[in-house]
C-alpha cells in the first residue's frame, strides 16, 4: 500500500479508494506518520462518501482503514489551493510529498 501510494504521490495520480463509509476519489498530497506512528495521509478530496458530510475538500487519512487495492483514476496537474509542504501533523516523519 505505502509503495502505491507513494507512486501516486510522485506521478500527480489521482486515486480511487475505498474508505470507511464508501468510494473516495482522492488526489493524494502527502504520506506520513503521526505522532503515534501509524501512517497517514494528507489528499485533497474530489468527490464520494465523506462521515462530515463534505465530499470534496482536503482530508487526512489513516492509511490502515483504505481497504483493498486504490486504483488510478488520471491525474492531476497541480497541488490544490491550500497545500503545505512538510504537513505539521506528520511529526513521524514524512515519506513522500509533493
Amino acid at each position: 500500500m505505502v509503495s502505491i501510494l507513494e507512486e501516486a504521490i510522485q506521478s500527480q495520480s489521482r486515486l480511487s479508494i475505498q474508505y470507511t463509509l464508501g468510494n473516495r476519489m482522492i488526489e493524494p498530497h502527502t504520506l506520513g506518520r503521526g505522532k503515534d506512528g501509524q501512517l497517514l495521509l494528507r489528499a485533497y478530496q474530489v468527490s464520494g462518501a465523506s462521515a462530515s458530510g463534505e465530499a470534496e475538500g482536503w482530508k487526512l487519512m489513516r492509511v490502515a482503514r483504505i481497504g483493498g487495492e486504490p486504483s488510478i483514476e488520471g491525474s492531476f496537474a497541480s497541488p490544490r489551493d491550500g497545500y503545505k509542504r512538510g504537513d505539521s501533523v506528520m511529526v513521524g516523519g514524512i515519506i513522500a510529498q509533493l
